[in-house]
């Protein structure tokens, strides 16, 4: 959602992914992702928001609870069957859910991979499609990986270093010493 010149991701939803598709009650796939799209532009475009800043997540953005016209577009959205509760940062919305599966409402009135699974299953995709390099010297074990949040080297001990592959088409590299990245105009891992 744009709040003024911020992009504010809402907080405690999972909407599914703009190219996400789901299952109809009779089995057809219809373009979910797309159509919660649509409908929440539809309904919040031009309105006015006030908005609680929650925390900003690991890439910088700011997640926040929002309100227009005093009603909660979180809860809203969740009870729409537009979106599911995302459990895993926030139960607030988890009645809520249980109520739009109750009712089959929204994306409930049929089936869908969780927003979670789908863009799990997307960067595996990309994975497999893009095996991650190896360094050429095994002393070069600094991840150089490049993000919406810059180029950034992993060290082993961060959290992320397991997970945080290498595409050298992109510009993505190995590095040898902490020295060498930063000279590189790379910055270290937050965590």
């Amino acid at each position: 959602m744009r709040v003024g010149d911020v992009t504010v991701r809402i907080h405690g939803i999972d909407a599914p992914e703009t190219n996400q598709t789901c299952d109809d009650a009779q089995g057809r796939t219809w373009p979910c992702g797309a159509f919660v799209t649509e409908e929440i532009s539809r309904r919040y475009e031009g309105k006015t928001a006030t908005c609680e800043l929650i925390e900003l997540d690991r890439y910088g953005r700011s997640v926040a609870k929002c309100f227009v016209a005093g009603s909660d577009v979180g809860e809203q959205i969740v009870a729409d069957g537009l979106a599911q509760a995302y459990r895993q940062y926030s139960m607030d919305y988890d009645l809520v859910e249980k109520s739009a599966q109750v009712l089959s409402l929204g994306l409930w009135a049929g089936t869908m991979q969780s927003p979670a699974a789908f863009r799990a299953d997307q960067r595996a995709a990309v994975l497999d499609a893009n095996p991650p390099s190896t360094p050429t010297d095994a002393n070069c074990f600094i991840k150089g990986n490049i993000s919406v949040s810059g180029q950034i080297y992993h060290m082993p001990h961060n959290r992320h270093y397991d997970n945080t592959r290498i595409n050298e088409n992109r510009g993505e590299r190995w590095f040898c010493s902490e020295a060498d990245a930063q000279a590189a105009g790379w910055r270290a891992a937050r965590n």
